[in-house]
């Protein structure tokens, strides 16, 4: 089942990462859990909703949105994923080239798994 679990967790993680390209704000609000926050690169701290309703302004445009190099490890009903996010884009006009490792955790009910905490470090360049 473990193996299982870790398949649905990377493809999810594209599956987010895709939803950006597209603003599938319906794919991503049912990835995430209610209780998901994002602990953003200035260290702001974000729920579910904020994260939402700034997609939902439609003043951001996504021309990459990526991730990789996902090691996802299962500990019971928790899984820890770390990987390399890459996106371009932008944002109130403002072009963005962001390339970051991340954290992401996700939790599971026992029928579906939901991401509930994320953080990103940006790099410079990749290895």
């Amino acid at each position: 089942m473990q193996s299982h679990d870790i398949e649905f967790i990377i493809q999810a993680e594209k599956t987010l990462a895709h939803a950006h390209l597209t603003m599938d704000i319906e794919a991503i609000s049912n990835l995430l859990h209610q209780d998901y926050v994002i602990v953003q690169p200035g260290g702001k701290i974000e729920t579910k909703a904020d994260v939402l309703a700034s997609y939902q302004m439609g003043n951001r445009h996504w021309d990459k949105a990526q991730v990789d190099q996902l090691d996802v490890k299962i500990y019971g009903s928790m899984a820890r994923v770390l990987g390399v996010w890459q996106a371009t884009g932008t944002n109130d006009g403002q072009a963005f080239d962001y390339q970051a490792r991340f954290i992401s955790i996700w939790i599971s009910d026992g029928t579906s798994w939901k991401n509930i905490s994320y953080s990103s470090a940006e790099i410079s360049n990749l290895p």
